[in-house]
């Protein structure tokens, strides 16, 4: 065993890890740093894979955006997860049943001649002058073209529609207008009253 299947079952072990503790760890915070670890350890075995672009695309998009929200809110929130771990126990038999149905849906379609010794090894070093981006464009643009302008399209689709439920305007909602303000003059706001004064009994 070569250095390069080391590595492989190195990072795979510590990625089955952190996924584990994902589901499993109590504290959203800590679950949250696990993801974060999972998503290094990705990155990590696709730049074993000599997939430079997926790699550094994993790190900057989800740790270095997705994550950090989640952290945002989650700290933001401060969500008691007492009551969300209460049926823990309850629900357990459910989710290891669905967890063995996807195992075997994964073993049946995946099959053991793709999992063998064969696949772990690390494919062979292309030229100096490779560069799998260019090879992913190649492919994105030209045989799946059609299907990336449509998750484009369904994209911007969704982002429309999140804007305008948005900036609806609603009656009910209170709201300052800021030009209002800045033209407000102090007959309109403040009224001087004068009062007599009182003689003290």
């Amino acid at each position: 065993m070569d250095f390069q299947k080391i590595l492989f079952y190195l990072f795979a072990t510590v990625l089955v890890y952190a996924a584990a503790r994902v589901i499993t760890v109590r504290n959203p915070v800590h679950a949250a740093m696990h993801l974060v670890l999972a998503f290094f350890t990705s990155a990590c075995l696709w730049m074993l894979l000599e997939a430079e672009f997926l790699a550094i695309a994993l790190v900057l998009v989800y740790v270095g955006a997705v994550m950090v929200l989640f952290l945002f809110v989650v700290m933001m929130l401060d969500i008691n997860t007492s009551p969300l771990r209460e049926g823990f126990v309850r629900y357990l038999p459910a989710g290891v049943v669905v967890a063995l149905v996807i195992f075997a849906e994964m073993l049946g379609v995946v099959g053991t001649r793709y999992f063998g010794s064969e696949v772990v090894a690390i494919p062979a070093r292309h030229a100096a002058g490779y560069s799998n981006v260019r090879e992913l464009g190649a492919v994105l643009y030209t045989e799946y073209v059609y299907p990336f302008e449509i998750a484009a399209v369904i994209l911007l689709v969704a982002i429309i529609a999140a804007i305008a439920l948005t900036m609806r305007k609603r009656p009910e909602t209170k709201y300052q207008d800021p030009a209002q303000q800045v033209i407000v003059k102090r007959g309109e706001r403040v009224r001087l009253v004068s009062m007599p004064a009182e003689e003290k009994q």
